[in-house]
């Protein structure tokens, strides 16, 4: 729908992996993460969900679970709980007057999301079933794409058909019943980070703006772990908001070579139709291996370059300027940021253009051993029990062991302690050519 492209910002900027090779990806080796040169051992955690390890013993005051923001004793303060009282799971979620009985997949298992196709327009009829049709495609689904406001502030949206698209999603998500059995109702879906740091209930409806603006009931809150997406509604909604309809479609290939696979794809598709991963893949030999980990696909420390030593020293200075400033959700600066808000508001102080969402900055250079962590390095982690390997936090490093963030609503930017616990996703050196073209993708 060119007029919501135009009027709305771009039609979608998912966080996913970066599509960088034309002719075919150079191969990863898999990454062993050791601690930056004198630290000691005591210092280090374990990276869950990755192809990664950090050697040693957890230290104390480090995230020692997924769900965990850096530096934030969640224990000494209540949790944001949705409007409802704690409940046994972590998506929060409660039946819409109207819903229909729980949503019954269509397949027989989850599928792991692996591959988003994504365009400016609908897509042609008939793509779905000759991606379906390709070697090491498990599934795929057509979907609705694009971006409207929440409650005030711009978010990537599905639309979607509940039965087909639900096992794609996050375990913990598509295992919700009453979440999808209200999308289907009419809900509007929203991811877990946003329901909590926006501070949204179950109990009040959303300002929904489109083309089409409309009041949605909240369906639930549970991450789809789809980069950069807060927010699925049905495929009815979808068209009454004026969303582009079938734009874009979600592939499951998990034993296939991605690298390859978005190769074929992308032969397959019109002019302008963006394709990337959603996964990271390390290749060793002829072994794959997919995870949670950050690290574009194809970019080793020695492709491109990093940031210049001025633009290194404007970035770092940027974000050191804006200590004390509030978190707020959405928050892009001057005076207000979110986490990754602070990182994308920062390189561009330094003339350095960054994708907006941590999903998408964690695409923008080499995965680090951490004997190699430096200065302006970027920080990751697994913070969404909904969506455990879903990179929903990013912090900056400054050296000496510390990162600076903004955490959560109720704190402000801080310098703190850095983080390798077991939410940590990996370390990214950020290579601004690589950024760049993240940041003009459709598809992230």
């Amino acid at each position: 729908m060119p007029s919501l492209s135009r009027r709305l910002l771009p039609v979608v900027a998912f966080a996913v992996v970066l599509f960088l090779a034309v002719t075919g990806l150079a191969d990863h080796a898999k990454s062993t993460m050791t601690l930056p040169h004198g630290w000691p051992a005591h210092q280090a955690g374990t990276a869950h969900d990755s192809a990664l390890s950090v050697t040693g013993e957890r230290a104390a005051g480090v995230s020692k679970s997924v769900g965990a923001i850096p530096g934030v004793r969640h224990g000494a303060r209540d949790r944001w709980r949705f409007g409802l009282t704690a409940t046994a799971t972590a998506v929060a979620a409660k039946p819409l007057p109207r819903a229909p009985r729980p949503v019954a997949s269509r397949h027989g298992h989850l599928l792991q999301a692996d591959v988003l196709v994504v365009a400016g327009r609908p897509l042609p009829a008939g793509l779905v079933a000759r991606i379906r049709r390709l070697d090491g495609v498990a599934a795929a689904v057509p979907v609705d794409a694009g971006r409207v406001s929440v409650n005030g502030v711009f978010v990537n949206v599905l639309g979607v058909r509940p039965a087909a698209f639900r096992p794609f999603a996050a375990k913990p998500t598509a295992r919700s019943d009453p979440l999808w059995a209200n999308v289907a109702a009419g809900g509007i879906a929203i991811s877990y980070t946003m329901g909590s740091q926006d501070r949204l209930s179950l109990a009040e409806r959303v300002r929904v703006n489109g083309v089409h603006p409309m009041a949605l009931p909240v369906a639930g809150f549970g991450t789809v772990g789809i980069g950069g997406v807060d927010a699925v509604v049905s495929h009815a909604v979808a068209r009454s908001l004026g969303l582009p309809l079938a734009n874009a479609i979600v592939v499951s290939a998990p034993h296939a070579r991605l690298d390859q696979l978005m190769a074929r794809i992308k032969k397959l598709t019109p002019a302008r139709t963006a394709v990337a991963a959603l996964v990271t893949q390390v290749i060793e030999g002829k072994t794959t291996v997919t995870t949670g980990a950050a690290g574009a696909v194809g970019v080793g420390v020695g492709h491109g370059r990093g940031l210049t030593p001025l633009e290194l020293a404007r970035f770092l200075a940027a974000a050191e300027s804006r200590l004390g400033m509030p978190y707020v959700w959405g928050g892009n600066g001057p005076d207000e940021f979110d986490c990754s808000g602070l990182v994308q508001w920062s390189l561009a102080q330094a003339g350095v253009l960054m994708p907006r969402v941590a999903a998408d900055q964690a695409r923008t250079g080499p995965l680090l051993p951490l004997s190699d962590l430096r200065p302006g390095d970027l920080l990751f982690y697994h913070t969404d029990p909904t969506a455990p390997k879903y990179i929903s936090h990013v912090a900056i490093y400054l050296g000496n062991g510390q990162m600076i963030q903004a955490p959560e609503p109720g704190m402000n930017v801080e310098i703190v302690q850095a983080d390798f616990g077991a939410g940590f996703a990996g370390a990214v050196r950020i290579y601004p050519k690589v950024a760049a073209a993240v940041a003009g993708n459709l598809a992230g």
